[in-house]
């Protein structure tokens, strides 16, 4: 029986050796993260942390996208719905306390569009792989919101505020090779060499010093954690009140209308 067993479809758990290869998993709707692959992207890192046998994990999306953000009929029944848009602002919390406080190194394998909360989790991992094909994005205020769980809190602290602010405010997708100059990401691969790379990494890492390697990472995310703490709580908060704006309702209305036909 896997410790993972206990976790939606959405979200599969690979296992070779000392490497867990997590994997979005909604290929047929660019792995958009509804409400139980949130939810699983919120749990799954105590799961990974308690696997005696795991050293490294890669992040990965199935098929042609990593993630392509929020799924816009779940995100759309937060206007009628307070409770679950307010329990989903406490477990994207969640996701981004876990990720900064998990003790094993990350490796994101972005093998296609990595969106809103996608580029959230790709650009929160450790190592930044991404296919020369894939973009990252950040369009929370096309729809009306502060980036709160995203760009606006941490990418300050990757990139050079006035190049980041443009991508922040427009939403404008962000080339591979744009990504690593900025230091969204950390190389580019060719998109059918990344799975191979990213195992690669994973496998060198593996072999690493593990009280070292964990230990250097502790002091590192102790540092972002630090600085990214107020950010956060800011964040979630301003992206709590755009939530409830009539501009929000409108702007995903008809976002929704037109993804309806």
């Amino acid at each position: 029986m896997s410790p993972y067993d206990g976790l939606p479809p959405e979200l599969v758990v690979e296992r070779d050796g000392p490497v867990r290869t997590v994997v979005l998993n909604r290929p047929g709707e660019l792995n958009a993260v509804n409400r139980d692959l949130h939810r699983a992207l919120a749990e799954v890192w105590e799961l990974l942390a308690a696997d005696a046998e795991a050293k490294v994990v890669v992040l990965t999306g199935a098929g042609r996208a990593f993630s392509a953000g929020g799924d816009l009929g779940w995100i759309t029944s937060f206007l009628d719905d307070p409770a679950a848009r307010d329990a989903s602002l406490r477990e994207g919390a969640k996701i981004i306390e876990e990720m900064l406080r998990f003790p094993l190194p990350v490796i994101a394998a972005v093998n296609g569009p990595a969106v809103g909360l996608g580029c959230s989790v790709a650009v929160l991992s450790d190592i930044v792989l991404i296919s020369e094909r894939a973009h990252l994005a950040d369009p929370h205020v096309s729809v009306g919101l502060v980036a709160g769980d995203g760009g606006a809190a941490f990418w300050p602290l990757l990139t050079p505020i006035l190049r980041s602010r443009e991508y922040l405010f427009t939403g404008d997708r962000i080339p591979a090779a744009t990504a690593v100059e900025l230091g969204l990401a950390s190389r580019t691969v060719p998109a059918d060499e990344l799975a191979g790379a990213a195992r690669d990494l994973a496998l060198r890492l593996a072999a690493q010093p593990v009280a070292a390697l964990r230990g250097t990472k502790r002091v590192v995310n102790a540092y972002l954690g630090q600085a990214l703490a107020g950010a956060v709580q800011a964040g979630f908060a301003a992206e709590a009140e755009t939530m409830r704006s009539a501009e929000h309702r409108a702007l995903l209305l008809a976002l929704a209308r037109k993804a309806g036909g």
